[in-house]
C-alpha cells in the first residue's frame, strides 16, 4: 500500500435521508474509507478528520424553511471536492448564493435526465442516447424543492423537463450537485458516478479492501494490546466469531473466550462451537454450562421482552463470575456490527448515523 488505509477518506454529512447509509455503502464498495457525521460537526473536527472529499446527503427538510440544517461553511473553504445529493445540492446552492424554490411538481421515482456540459462528474456516463446524440441517464428522484438559480461560477450539468437544474457543477472548485440519488440501485450508473467522484475527482486510492482491513486490524490490535490477555464473550454468532478469529490471528494464546451455554441453543450447538473454536482453531475457550440457571430464571415468564432482559442479565452475571477468576486479563473484546453502531447513535441523537 502506498498509504495507510484510513489516509484516503471521505466525509459524509448526513441531513437525515433514508438513503444516507447507501452512500456510505457505495463509497466503501468503491474501495475507499468513509464516515457518516452530523452536519453540526465543528470546523475543528472536520479539519482534523482531513477528508479527501465531502458528500452532503439528502434529507427531509426544506432549505426554504426557517432553521434549515446547513453544511458548516468551512466545507466550501477546505479546497476539497464536494458532492451534494438532493437536499445536499440545495443547501450547497443556497449557501453559495443560489436560490431554491418549491416546485409545483414533486418528483418521486424513476426519471430520465439529460447530461449536459461534459462535466468531469458525468462525462461519458450514460444509459441511452437520443437521436440527436444527447446522453440520457436513468435515475431515481425524490424531491419537492428544486434549485431555481445557480450560484456564481456554476453551470448546469443535468436537466429534466420538471427540473431544469437537475445537476450543477463549479469545475474550478470541484463542487458538484445532483438532484437525483446516485446511491440507490434505481440510478443505474450511480456506482460509476460515486466511484468517479471519490477516485478521479477526489484522488482517493482504493485501499479499503477486505484484505487490507484485516491486516490493518491485526497490526492495530498487536500494538494496542501488547503482551496483555484479552477476554471475549463467545456466542458462536457472526459478531463474536469474527472477532475471535481476528483476535486469535493477532495475539494467539493471549485471547481467552468464555462460551456460555444457556440451554436455549439449537441441538448440539454448544458442542459445535467448542469443536470449531477450541479444537480446530486452537483458541482458549472456557465453556460454562448454565442451562439450569437460565431456565430457572425464565420459569413462569411469558412476556418476550421480559425474557430478553432476564437472559441478558443472567449472561452478564455468569460472564462476570468467570471473568473474576482470570487475574491477568487487561482487555475486554466485543463484536459489534455496523447496524449496532447506527442504532446506538440513533438512541442518543434521534438520527440513525
Amino acid at each position: 500500500m502506498s498509504s495507510h488505509i484510513h489516509d484516503h477518506r471521505i466525509l459524509i454529512l448526513d441531513f437525515g435521508s433514508q438513503y444516507t447509509q447507501l452512500i456510505a455503502r457505495r463509497v466503501r464498495e468503491a474501495g475507499v474509507y468513509c464516515e457518516l457525521r452530523n452536519p453540526d460537526m465543528s470546523e475543528a473536527e472536520i479539519r482534523e478528520f482531513a477528508p479527501k472529499g465531502i458528500i452532503l446527503s439528502g434529507g427531509p427538510d426544506s432549505t426554504i424553511g426557517e432553521a434549515a440544517p446547513a453544511a458548516p461553511h468551512c466545507v466550501f473553504e477546505m479546497n476539497v471536492p464536494v458532492l451534494g445529493i438532493c437536499y445536499g445540492m440545495q443547501t450547497m446552492a443556497t449557501q453559495l448564493g443560489g436560490q431554491v424554490e418549491s416546485s409545483t411538481h414533486r418528483e418521486f421515482g424513476y426519471a430520465k435526465i439529460r447530461a449536459r456540459g461534459h462535466s468531469a462528474f458525468l462525462k461519458d456516463i450514460e444509459d441511452h442516447t437520443t437521436p440527436e446524440g444527447f446522453g440520457m441517464l436513468d435515475v431515481w428522484m425524490s424531491h419537492g424543492d428544486r434549485v431555481s438559480q445557480l450560484p456564481h461560477g456554476f453551470k448546469v450539468i443535468a436537466s429534466t423537463d420538471s427540473a431544469p437544474i437537475a445537476g450543477m457543477a463549479d469545475e474550478e472548485r470541484q463542487f458538484y450537485g445532483v438532484q437525483f440519488h446516485p446511491e440507490v440501485t434505481h440510478t443505474t450508473q450511480g456506482q460509476r458516478m460515486i466511484s468517479r467522484f471519490i477516485t478521479e475527482i477526489c484522488g482517493c486510492e482504493t485501499l479499503w479492501t477486505s484484505a487490507n482491513i484485516i491486516e490493518d486490524s491485526i497490526e492495530t490490535i498487536r500494538q494496542q494490546v501488547g503482551t496483555d490477555e484479552v477476554l471475549l464473550g463467545l456466542s458462536g454468532g457472526v459478531d463474536s466469531s469474527v472477532v475471535a478469529a481476528l483476535l486469535h490471528r493477532a495475539i494467539g494464546d493471549q485471547l481467552i473466550c468464555v462460551f456460555v451455554n444457556n440451554g436455549l441453543l439449537r441441538e448440539n450447538e454448544g458442542d459445535q462451537v467448542m469443536a470449531m473454536f477450541a479444537k480446530h482453531m486452537g483458541i482458549r475457550v472456557i465453556r460454562v454450562d448454565a442451562e439450569d440457571r437460565f431456565l430457572s430464571a425464565l420459569a413462569g415468564e411469558n412476556d418476550p421482552e421480559t425474557k430478553r432482559k432476564i437472559i441478558g442479565r443472567e449472561f452478564v452475571e455468569v460472564f462476570d463470575e468467570e471473568a473474576s477468576k482470570l487475574t491477568n486479563v487487561q482487555w475486554l473484546a466485543q463484536g459489534t456490527i455496523y447496524p449496532d453502531v447506527i442504532e446506538s447513535a440513533a438512541s442518543k441523537t434521534g438520527k440513525a448515523m
